[in-house]
């Protein structure tokens, strides 16, 4: 499009107050400037997404869900979009998944909201969602490491009791979603540590699916030993993998040396790093086949991860 064109295009949609702004923002306006008006504009959007999903869902009879955490933004159709602090939808041909899984036996470790589980049964699957039993069973140093998260939690969702914040954070919102879509997704609640055949009831999974769960506990190595007999087929992982100059595999520790803005964080594995334990535990091929970029929100803050394969 010529310029003269997205001109034109832009007073069409904006008006020539929003020529303007544009025409400002671009030429006068610093980088910290700007990323903190861009920041903003992600947070006004967000909550005007949030305001119009609690306004739909009331007017549809679905009652009162103001106090629940959307993770994933999830399609519900009839123009009842969840506002997720991650939007997956546009990044999904990143992840390399088969467009039919009819038959498919499928694992969604991790599953919050149930963004992925609900689109591998769109594709035919057969799926299970694996989430924890409790919110408290998150990975965290006891004693006031834990107790000053779980408080703030609760501070959060304007409850009194672990179990109000685990039903509001993570399974009244997936229960919501899977009873509006008709869904007939399994959930299974267990740490990543306990999986086993006998608890999932299944012999094995053709995909498991872990996104950003290896990074939030203290042994990603323990937890993909438990994965790893579950699968028969295709292990993804999609997380943020550090580069490493070094050629040696590192495992790098981020949990900082007190407690921090990001209290559940603790290690990231590096590219190498993955494909030895993965190599390790039996899988034939590791490789990166992509990576997938967003927003997260409402903070505007822009992420980057890496999409892996390991398949037997």
């Amino acid at each position: 499009m010529k310029v003269y064109q997205k001109v034109c295009a832009v007073i069409a949609c904006e008006g020539m107050s929003g020529l303007l702004r544009r025409i400002i923002r671009k030429f006068f306006i610093t980088d910290e400037e700007r990323s903190n008006d861009e920041g903003s504009k992600v947070r006004e959007d967000y909550e005007r997404l949030v305001s119009d999903f609690n306004a739909r869902a009331l007017a549809m009879g679905y009652g009162d869900i103001k106090k629940y955490y959307w993770y994933h933004t999830i399609d519900l159709g009839n123009g009842l979009v969840t506002p997720g602090t991650y939007d997956y939808r546009k990044a999904l041909p990143r992840f390399q998944f088969p467009e039919d899984m009819s038959g498919m036996n499928v694992l969604d470790v991790g599953s919050a909201t149930g963004f992925f589980a609900f689109e591998f049964e769109k594709r035919g699957a057969n799926v299970i969602s694996v989430e924890l039993p409790s919110i408290a069973d998150w990975d965290m140093p006891l004693g006031e490491d834990s107790e000053r998260t779980l408080t703030e939690l609760m501070a959060y969702h304007q409850v009194s009791t672990i179990e109000e914040v685990h039903n509001l954070h993570l399974d009244a919102p997936f229960e919501f979603c899977r009873r509006v879509l008709n869904s007939k997704v399994k959930r299974c609640h267990s740490t990543i540590y306990d999986l086993s055949a006998n608890k999932l009831g299944a012999d094995g999974f053709d995909l498991i699916c872990v996104g950003d769960v290896l990074l939030h506990i203290f042994s990603p190595l323990k937890a993909l030993v438990a994965l790893a007999p579950l699968c028969r087929g295709t292990l993804v992982i999609a997380q943020q993998v550090p580069n490493n100059e070094n050629h040696q595999p590192v495992m790098h520790y981020i949990g900082g040396e007190r407690r921090g803005g990001d209290s559940r964080s603790w290690w990231l594995p590096d590219r190498l790093c993955f494909e030895q334990m993965l190599t390790r535990l039996g899988f034939k091929n590791v490789s990166v086949v992509g990576h997938h970029t967003g927003v997260l929100r409402p903070e505007g803050c822009v992420y980057d991860r890496t999409i892996i394969h390991a398949t037997k």
